[in-house]
């Protein structure tokens, strides 16, 4: 196939990337300086003269605080910019797939979210994610991950490693739990929903879950340190407060992928030892 892939500098970008051409596929891979989804001129032009056979699109707004000061910026990217992609998909005959997040769920929730589940989102990011859903369409393979880590970009894994070098305790929250998600998994993941070309919402995230208080502990643990030097806080407790609502609960259950017969994605403990070790280097 031939794959362009938006946002392709990006963290889970560069993974998506990868794996499509380390199993043979044709990719074009395409940041913001080469595409602005948020220009439909562009987007249009872009997509008629590379001719994907697929199209995956990384491309988002992710700073989460930022968005709740620059909502028409979240829209933009987040939403209308999906607009365009789907446009160009539907105009050009190439199978879309599109990237979404946890943070489309209140957390309100004491089990895991699946796929059924109704989204409730209490932050400008969130909602911005959610209406991108919305503009991506029935026949679009729709992806939701959450706390994902890669090589690339920043990410908890790469904060844990670099404060565990420094002297004094690591706060983290543990009223906020979830499902870690390492880019290369969920990466292997789209590659195969692509390549069926299946429709629909998939949760795709690592098995396995934990607060930040406890996955902070499973870093330091893949690292050698010693995990007693990880404390736990409250939100409440966070100095600075964050201006972006978090879900306490945003877990998510890989139920559409299980009952279609698709292999899950590993506990996200083996992914972990893989980056710790590949960051330390």
């Amino acid at each position: 196939m031939r794959v362009l892939v938006t946002g392709a500098a990006g963290q889970l970008g560069q993974d998506v990337a990868a794996q499509f051409a380390a199993t043979g596929h044709d990719v074009i891979g395409a940041d913001r300086s080469d595409l602005d989804i948020c220009r439909r001129d562009q987007v249009l032009g872009a997509v008629g003269a590379v001719r994907p056979d697929v199209l995956v699109n990384c491309a988002a707004l992710t700073a989460v605080d930022a968005c709740e000061s620059d909502a028409e910026g979240a829209y933009g990217v987040n939403a209308l910019g999906v607009r365009h992609l789907a446009e160009a998909t539907r105009r050009f005959d190439v199978h879309f797939c599109h990237v979404s997040t946890d943070y489309v769920f209140s957390g309100d929730k004491p089990e895991p979210y699946h796929e059924w589940d109704r989204p409730d989102p209490r932050s400008v990011y969130g909602a911005s994610k959610l209406a991108g859903e919305q503009e991506a369409g029935a026949s679009a393979t729709l992806v939701r991950t959450s706390w994902l880590c890669g090589g690339s970009g920043s990410n908890i894994v790469g904060t844990v490693l670099r404060l565990a070098a420094e002297d004094g305790p690591l706060r983290f929250v543990d009223d906020q739990r979830g499902s870690p998600s390492f880019a290369p998994d969920v990466a292997a993941v789209i590659e195969q929903l692509c390549a069926d070309r299946r429709p629909g919402l998939y949760h795709v995230t690592n098995q396995g879950e934990a607060s930040w208080y406890g996955f902070a502990r499973e870093i330091m643990v893949a690292a050698g340190h010693d995990p007693n030097r990880v404390e736990p806080i409250t939100t409440a407790e966070m100095d600075p407060p964050r201006p972006a609502p978090r879900p306490s609960n945003s877990v998510l259950e890989n139920r559409a992928l299980g009952l279609a017969g698709l292999e899950l994605p590993a506990d996200y403990r083996e992914p972990l030892k893989r980056l710790v070790a590949e960051l330390l280097g």
